[in-house]
């Protein structure tokens, strides 16, 4: 299989060994120079992005330029770009893995924090936050995968006002629609931590912990390797699917 990979960083590296450790074929594409022209995007069986979130929209659009029509976009960010990159995928027939965090762990993670988040709204004593700590260069704070995981408690105990929703009680202004009071979630910025996260439920006597921690980048270019599998096994539908998708296909299979 070849890759084109945007974006040769610490996940893109990651990626790129483990790819050419399978046997498969990488092209990396970095950052253009200022002024400078971009070459054609060669054509490969899946495209890969890591890069800045800024970046994304841009590099997915130079690589359905050269006739690229599967994707796997790793990178965070970008929800700002997510309308015109879901559009750019449809126009162009393509279908694109996107996901915040590329660890089979972490997406059966996810999974355990929203059925614990539901029990624990319905035993009602209990309050949820997340800290998530990464490497001092991340750029976006909190992470991708403390949103994510955000996302997931909300929806199973909407007493709190996740990341996508207007500001709670806590420095709103004033007149805002949502007034739930916010989930907690603090990201700490410091070393060379790969990712850390902490899902806690704080009762009257008692605290209850979940913790995932990534010791290496290993899990998330495995997780990757799994999603270009995924997309290259039969033609997906056109557009953006979840790392679940390829998760679920996992776990059918091992079973």
């Amino acid at each position: 299989m070849h890759l084109l990979l945007y974006g040769p960083g610490r996940l893109g590296g990651a990626i790129a060994s483990a790819a050419t450790a399978a046997g498969w074929t990488c092209t990396l594409v970095g950052r253009p120079a200022a002024g400078e022209a971009r070459a054609a995007a060669p054509l490969a069986d899946v495209v890969v992005e890591t890069s800045l979130g800024g970046a994304v929209a841009d590099n997915v659009a130079h690589a359905l330029s050269g006739g690229n029509r599967a994707f796997i976009l790793a990178a965070t960010g970008w929800d700002a770009d997510t309308a015109r990159i879901s559009a750019m995928l449809q126009e162009h027939d393509a279908a694109a893995v996107v996901a915040t965090n590329l660890s089979l762990g972490a997406a059966l993670f996810l999974r355990l924090v929203e059925t614990a988040a539901g029990w624990y709204a319905r035993a009602g004593a209990f309050e949820p936050s997340v800290v998530e700590w990464h490497r001092r260069g991340k750029a976006d704070r909190p992470s991708g995968t403390a949103r994510a995981i955000a996302r997931r408690i909300v929806a199973a105990d909407p007493r709190w006002a996740g990341p996508d929703a207007a500001p709670g009680p806590d420095g709103a202004e004033a007149g805002t629609a949502d007034t739930r009071p916010a989930l907690e979630v603090f990201g700490i910025r410091a070393g060379s931590n790969p990712g850390s996260h902490l899902v806690t439920f704080d009762g009257q006597g008692e605290s209850i912990e979940l913790r995932i921690a990534a010791r290496d980048r290993t899990a998330y270019s495995d997780g990757a390797l799994a999603a270009a599998r995924w997309l290259t096994a039969q033609r997906r539908t056109p557009g953006v699917h979840t790392f679940d998708e390829v998760v679920d296909d996992l776990l059918a299979a091992s079973a």
